[in-house]
């Protein structure tokens, strides 16, 4: 009883000095919206984009035009959920270290209280098992044991990148990473499973992919550039400026349709994907001039659909080697 009265004056005696002791607000817990949020659906085409680019790759360098979907859909699903499970991870990582207390962009699960750290959690490791049975089974098609080190590093990597006590992407090392597993291990990886080599198409394609993984980092980060700096988050971003990063995001885009280029003068039909030119234009305009943050996620968007678009095109030229 004496408790609460303590309780009771003090926050009287707070109201009288004009320092009102609010109610605690109460978080509603996680609907299946909130965990689909969780997700980041925006950032999948990233996954399936090196993908297509590498399955398409294979088909030139087995010859005889023969599509290998079956492999091509393993690997595609263990780039899916490796994708998920980073994106859970990286929820997880961050709520637990107070990174997501002031962010601007849409809220995540573990920093909003809605879900426990310990379900963001395991949800982030079941989509991490389901990449390494799905990885397994296409080493035990291929019988390329080694493989089984590739599949490691990038779970770890995928870990890392928000985890742990020394993360990389909190030391300006996350686009650098992006590149290697979104990029050429993604695209060449998946050339390499299907053909058992890889060709030019499958590492050029691998850097093109990296390339626009990289760009909607970069935006994602300028996004977050204020909260990152007050919570110790050291993005490349953060350590170059807004304006190197306006810069290096066009850099990178247009480095990507160089490759576009390139290709397209063997492959007719890749001289489609500049048709993406529709939607990387724009978005190459708001980054440049964007002061909100509504303005740099509609910056992501419009980027991971160019990412997208570019490796179905690459994709088909190369499958359909025309």
């Amino acid at each position: 009883m004496s408790q609460n009265r303590t309780k009771r004056s003090s926050a009287r005696s707070g109201a009288r000095r004009g320092r009102p002791v609010p109610p605690k607000a109460k978080v509603k817990p996680a609907t299946a919206s909130d965990w689909i949020a969780g997700a980041r659906l925006r950032t999948l085409p990233l996954a399936i984009a090196p993908v297509v680019i590498g399955t398409g790759a294979s088909v030139v360098a087995v010859g005889g035009g023969k599509l290998h979907w079956v492999l091509g859909l393993a690997c595609l699903a263990v780039a899916l959920f490796l994708q998920v499970g980073v994106n859970y991870a990286n929820d997880y990582s961050d709520g637990v270290r107070g990174t997501d207390a002031a962010r601007v962009g849409p809220s995540r699960l573990t920093g909003s209280g809605k879900a426990k750290a310990r379900t963001v959690l395991i949800v982030a490791l079941v989509f991490f098992a389901l990449a390494a049975l799905a990885g397994l089974a296409l080493v035990i098609r291929t019988q390329q044991w080694w493989l089984l080190a590739v599949g490691a590093a990038a779970i770890l990597a995928a870990w890392f990148y928000t985890g742990g006590k020394r993360p990389y992407g909190y030391n300006a090392l996350g686009e650098l990473f992006v590149f290697v597993f979104f990029g050429l291990v993604a695209t060449a990886g998946t050339t390499f499973v299907i053909a058992g080599r890889v060709n030019l198409e499958g590492w050029l394609g691998g850097v093109a992919a990296g390339f626009i993984a990289c760009a909607v980092l970069l935006a994602n980060n300028l996004r977050d550039i204020d909260s990152d700096r007050q919570s110790g988050k050291r993005t490349l971003t953060v350590l170059i400026g807004a304006t190197a990063t306006r810069v290096l995001y066009c850099v990178l885009l247009v480095l990507a349709y160089l490759i576009l280029a390139f290709f397209a003068l063997f492959y007719p039909f890749a001289w489609l994907g500049f048709f993406t030119l529709l939607a990387a234009v724009p978005a190459v305009l708001i980054m440049i001039t964007a002061k909100t943050s509504k303005e740099l996620i509609l910056v992501l968007q419009l980027t991971s659909l160019v990412g997208l678009a570019v490796g179905v095109f690459l994709g088909v030229a190369f499958a359909l080697n025309f």
